[in-house]
């Protein structure tokens, strides 16, 4: 990362031509070095051995948007290899899951709609009919990041409507190029467009037909997948997150050492002196609550009290050490002089994805508060 990948942060950003190519360079010196696919085992195709060591790793892959693409353990690939490596078949694995977590291909995930909140997936509307031996998909969503270009999409559709709420979705492997599948436009996002792989794009499916063999696991086990992916995908952020903050601080502790005014460095303020504490206080805060939560899932806990917490906390604070580094460079903090601008714009986008912070808030205040409706009170460990 520091050698290879941050002195080309520049070339990266342009997502031309020359960018794709560095790209391809860089992921051939990665899988060289053993680092390909941390997020997945070495039996789905991947190099990772748990949480723990994915924690460490993903924080210094963190410290740019591209350090994912160049390990190769981008969203929403990974999710999506994660879970075809849980619930996938022998035929969907060969066919989907190792060309994926290679490289080969890419993917998209299709949940999110347009009428119904993506913090609530018991909603959606999207309707997959079993007709014979294939499902009849039809349905409108958005925000499936990465659709263009992709390969395949896993879809969140309703198989059956007058099941329990969460048993009512299923989700289904549908090929890009199946007639009907409809990538009607990538949606600009804070003023950033995107391209390929990190593209949001709204996605329209017209009695579009897949074989039943598509279903990624039970029917009406939608939700459960969801959880399953989700989960993951919550720590992952955070993970990266953590290379974000330390990155953000040691640019505002360097410049405030350089940068002097009314006679002094920067570093002499007080004010400055506080926002180093707090930031160094509240990022080891977060990195210690991270490496908490991944030993549990590594000892197979669920750990969902500990990754929504960490979720919206580590969101805050994400926001908040940028915000500071940003305010003690002043104008040039808000330039494309440094990298601060760009990962306040995706910070903001933190506390919005993968579950707003007020439903994180409300699973960790709900699960604490039937442990003391029980009798047994809530643990710490």
């Amino acid at each position: 990362m520091h050698d290879r990948v941050l002195p080309n942060e520049s070339v990266l950003d342009r997502e031309d031509a020359a960018a794709d190519d560095l790209v391809a360079e860089l992921r051939a010196e990665v899988k060289a070095a053993g680092l390909w696919a941390p997020h997945v085992p070495p039996e789905a195709g991947g190099t990772g051995t748990g949480f723990l060591d994915y924690a460490y790793l993903n924080e210094q892959i963190g410290r740019t948007l591209w350090g994912q693409l160049v390990f190769g353990c981008q969203a929403p690939d990974a999710g999506n290899a994660e879970i075809l490596h849980l619930f996938g078949t022998e035929e969907q694995k060969e066919r989907w899951l190792f060309p994926l977590v290679a490289g080969n291909i890419r993917s998209f995930f299709s949940m999110t709609e347009p009428d119904a909140p993506g913090s609530d997936p018991t909603t959606l509307r999207t309707r997959a009919v079993r007709d014979g031996d294939e499902y009849v998909i039809d349905g409108h969503k958005w925000f499936s990041s990465g659709a263009e270009g992709a390969a395949f999409g896993i879809v969140m559709a309703v198989t059956d409507p007058a099941a329990d709420p969460h048993l009512r979705a299923s989700q289904i492997i549908v090929p890009a190029d199946t007639p009907g599948v409809d990538i009607v436009r990538a949606i600009p996002t804070m003023g950033h467009r995107g391209r390929n792989w990190s593209t949001h794009c709204e996605v329209r499916y017209t009695n579009v037909r897949v074989p039943a063999a598509n279903l990624l696991g039970d029917e009406g086990s939608g939700f459960l997948i969801a959880q399953k992916r989700l989960g993951p995908g919550r720590i992952h952020h955070v993970m990266r997150w953590l290379g974000q903050m330390q990155r953000a601080f040691e640019l505002m502790c360097t410049y405030s050492l350089e940068r002097e005014a009314f006679g002094e460095p920067l570093a002499q303020k007080q004010t400055v002196q506080n926002w180093i504490a707090d930031s160094y206080a509240e990022i080891q805060a977060c990195r210690l609550a991270t490496l908490d939560a991944a030993h549990k899932i590594d000892g197979g806990d669920e750990a969902r009290v500990e990754i929504s917490a960490i979720k919206f906390s580590a969101a805050r604070v994400l926001q908040d050490v940028i915000d500071r580094a940003i305010q003690v460079h002043g104008a040039r903090g808000l330039t494309d002089e440094t990298p601060l601008a760009k990962m306040a714009m995706q910070a903001r986008a933190g506390r919005i994805y993968d579950g707003p912070d007020e439903v994180h808030r409300q699973v960790v205040a709900r699960r604490i508060l039937k442990a003391f409706a029980t009798g047994d009170g809530w643990h710490f460990s």
